[in-house]
């Protein structure tokens, strides 16, 4: 499969671009003209610069409101093409983009657009090259595939095609299978964008809100599938209009791009009919996506004070100190199905990251059905890995960078209650938990902070390389702007994870990384069968909870109709409350303890599925109150 990308894509000049698309690995790519003439260099430079990353260049776009001009605007759009033609040989490239008009003076009618194209198909014959014409979803007169292929199939010449484009197919809410009548060789080009379900003006959806494959809402496998159904060989190419790609790094956009093809072409093979021939274009197929559990661990970085303090919070908490690692300044705390880690090595990864962002998570183990196999599919969408590390045992078993410093590990998913890198520790050392723990009884989710723009990141590399699903986006209202929530979690829900986009450092979330926070988990957040009665012996045992205002007990009363009783009960423990369709829920938060990270204690009652979104913003308040103490 040759993948490509349009430089319009991506942020930066044309030869930052370039050079990011190369080092993303795709094969090849589509020149914007926009970005052409705004390159200071010659046509045959661009060519030469190219050639020089390894790209070919794949289409030339776009050329506008071309068909259904009369007198001279026609032959003044037809000496246009003629120039852009002489410009595609000096660029080395022999398809241009053609989408329908806008031209207030254009005037409709398939022969007569077919006419226009079958003219032009003469002319490009004369140059050595190809057009290809698109239907914009806000096309004045042709704004849907199917007339847009008619108009090619009537103009009938080897040197007009078709391209087509996942958002004005979908973005319209047109079947995708209306493309498999379509032959293959009249497809010349493919291009694929993704959106989130969004009620707005089309040109505005399109211009302002494209993403990749898998970071949106829209069927996008199900197009390649068609198209990959029509027999079709070509090139599948990325054209995305963000506001925020082009305002990123391109080279992680670029990364992003690639993998999420990669995954997408994946889920689109895996999907075709398998009695029919294949196209010779479509990929070998990736190792399955990750089946996955619950945490088999959560690793913490802090030394001296620090990690005391840590200490002894997870005591309050119910927490045994179980063991300690053979041979290094590794502790182990257990309760339930919870094993927290803290790593107090002076040298390793834990040093490095608490040299940079202070005591904090450094690395998880997710449980896995097949460990290696996830390594595979990781490395075939270049996600960078890591390996055993050379002066301890520790950890040996695969996994990945994410996209601060931590680390997410896969373990077999064996019996939790003795993994395999429990084999590390003299568990005979130290006593076990201690039996009057609180009763915490696995970790319920982990949150991840980051700015905005890396939020779609971090979920494409999720649900690329896991079997998650995300649910849609949620804007929590900070007191200092709006930060952007979305879940990921697995079926079972043993997996649960939350993003929390920061548009400002002025939230809760910006300011969390503006401390410099390159591992940026900021709150873990345990399961309990019984938080009320939990709570009042973590209590007891010192644990300081995270205080809510009275406004807020008040007002839980106006909403839910609890009774006096509950409200003063919910108060006195700091517990906040929430309902849905299926049950309750209760919220306990920590005080912030180091670097603004907290630990949240819930208890889902009858199977809630939430996550307690209705508390965000008096949550947020309160540990923003309590920083400034």
């Amino acid at each position: 499969m040759k993948t490509s990308i349009a430089t319009n894509s991506l942020s930066g000049e044309l030869q930052t671009k370039i050079k990011a698309i190369s080092a993303a690995g795709f094969d090849a790519v589509e020149i914007f003209e926009q970005d052409f003439i705004a390159f200071e260099g010659s046509p045959k430079s661009v060519a030469s610069m190219i050639a020089d990353h390894g790209l070919e260049l794949a289409l030339f776009q776009p050329f506008r409101d071309f068909e259904g001009l009369v007198g001279g605007l026609r032959d003044r759009a037809f000496d246009r093409a003629k120039r852009k033609f002489d410009l595609m040989n000096q660029l080395g490239t022999d398809l241009m983009l053609i989408c329908s008009s806008v031209h207030p003076k254009a005037l409709g009618g398939i022969d007569r657009a077919a006419d226009d194209l079958a003219e032009l198909g003469d002319i490009a014959a004369q140059w050595g090259v190809r057009v290809g014409y698109e239907a914009l979803a806000w096309g004045r007169f042709v704004n849907d595939h199917r007339d847009a292929w008619e108009i090619v199939r009537r103009a009938n010449h080897e040197r007009v095609g078709l391209i087509v484009d996942s958002f004005h197919t979908l973005g319209r809410q047109l079947s995708s299978q209306s493309l498999c009548s379509i032959p293959g060789d009249k497809i010349f080009f493919v291009q694929l964008a993704d959106a989130p379900a969004i009620d707005m003006d089309l040109l505005h959806w399109s211009r302002h809100y494209r993403n990749m494959p898998g970071e949106g809402d829209l069927d996008v496998t199900g197009f390649l599938q068609a198209v990959w159904t029509t027999g079709y060989e070509g090139p599948i190419s990325l054209e995305i209009f963000n506001d925020d790609f082009r305002s990123g790094d391109p080279f992680t956009i670029a990364v992003d791009g690639h993998r999420s093809l990669i995954a997408l072409a994946d889920d689109a093979r895996e999907a075709l009919p398998q009695a029919r021939t294949l196209p010779q274009s479509v990929p070998v197929s990736l190792p399955s996506r990750g089946q996955v559990g619950g945490l088999s661990y959560v690793e913490f970085t802090a030394q001296g004070a620090d990690a005391k303090k840590l200490h002894g919070v997870l005591k309050a908490m119910g927490f045994g100190h179980s063991a300690q690692h053979k041979s290094l300044d590794v502790a182990l705390y257990s309760q339930g199905q919870v094993n927290i880690v803290i790593n107090q090595e002076p040298k390793g990864h834990a040093a490095e990251v608490r040299a940079i962002s202070g005591p904090s998570v450094c690395e998880v183990g997710l449980q896995c059905t097949d460990p290696l196999a996830v390594a595979k599919r990781a490395q075939a969408l270049s996600l960078s890995q890591v390996g055993q590390r050379a002066d301890t045992q520790m950890h040996a078993f695969p996994g990945i960078k994410t996209l601060g410093d931590g680390i997410l590990r896969f373990v077999a998913n064996h019996d939790q209650s003795a993994p395999l890198w429990l084999g590390e520790f003299d568990l005979a050392q130290l006593p076990g938990p201690n039996d009057d723990g609180c009763g915490l009884t696995c970790v319920d989710h982990l949150a991840q902070s980051m700015s905005y723009g890396e939020m779609l990141s971090w979920a494409l590399l999720y649900t690329g390389l896991l079997e998650v699903e995300k649910r849609p986006v949620f804007d929590v209202v900070d007191p200092g702007g709006v930060v952007r929530s979305q879940v990921i979690e697995n079926k079972s829900g043993t997996f649960r994870l939350t993003l929390n986009g920061a548009g400002n450092s002025n939230t809760l979330a910006g300011k969390h990384l503006a401390s410099g926070a390159s591992a940026p988990i900021q709150h873990l957040a345990f399961q309990s069968s019984d938080l009320r009665a939990q709570a009042r012996r973590m209590i007891t045992a010192g644990f300081e909870a995270l205080k809510m205002p009275d406004n807020y007990y008040q007002d839980l009363a106006a909403r839910h109709g609890l009774s006096a009783s509950q409200i003063q009960e919910l108060q006195d423990l700091n517990l906040l409350y929430d309902q849905d369709d299926q049950g309750e829920f209760l919220q306990l938060y920590s005080q912030p303890i180091f670097n603004g990270f907290f630990f949240e204690i819930v208890q889902r009652i009858d199977g809630y599925s939430g996550y307690g979104g209705a508390n965000s913003p008096f949550r947020v308040a309160a540990i923003k109150r309590a920083l400034r103490k």
